[in-house]
């Protein structure tokens, strides 16, 4: 395929931009020296034990009072707590809409990102399309690979609508992004997902 067939040289694009691509995600990391592998992962787990009585809890109570018709709703009801619980676990700070601009193809907004000691993106699934909303992980790792100062060979992240999450690793020696078979569902799976969660940030 030809070099920047996809990627307009002199144009800019947000992350937000690769959400709305109409090409697919293999065609697109190849535009930026990356690959795409899709297998069941082994993620890292908090070992200890857990007790998440009280944001099961508040979760189910939130669900009882709102319906989740958009982003606003399932941040607040959802993503938001979970993370909030990882951070109390782990004692790390929740950086939320923050941006970073490696380039004019690596540049935006990361929703939900927890920098130390090992980092974790997660991004909220426009539209509720994991799908593309994977697509925009996987650029958002590839960039946050080129601006973070952890040295870590990894780089974890997760797509998610709140009740839907999917994992994906960047590998970033060889450039590749590896998509996670595997979705976690929210109540059902919460105590796996926090276990996950809090594991990657511990390392």
């Amino acid at each position: 395929m030809n070099s920047r067939r996809i990627l307009k040289a002199g144009e800019s694009y947000t992350f937000s931009q690769y959400f709305e691509l109409p090409f697919t995600i293999d065609d697109i990391l190849a535009e930026l020296n990356c690959t795409l592998e899709r297998k069941n992962l082994t993620l890292p787990e908090y070992s200890e034990i857990l007790d998440l009585q009280f944001l099961q809890q508040q979760l189910q109570r939130n669900l009882s009072h709102i319906d989740l018709v958009n982003e606003t709703a399932r941040r607040e009801a959802l993503i938001g707590p979970i993370l909030f619980e990882v951070c109390d676990l782990t004692n790390q700070r929740l950086n939320i809409e923050y941006s970073i601009a490696v380039n004019d193809y690596l540049k935006g907004t990361l929703d939900y990102y927890i920098a130390a000691p090992h980092n974790l993106l997660v991004i909220e699934a426009k539209q509720s399309d994991l799908v593309r909303g994977f697509t925009q992980l996987a650029i958002e790792l590839i960039a946050l690979d080129e601006w973070t100062q952890s040295t870590s060979e990894l780089l974890y992240g997760a797509v998610t609508t709140g009740e839907d999450w999917r994992f994906g690793v960047y590998h970033r020696a060889n450039r590749q992004v590896i998509q996670d078979q595997k979705r976690y569902q929210v109540p059902e799976d919460l105590l796996i997902l926090v276990k996950i969660l809090t594991g990657i940030v511990i390392g």
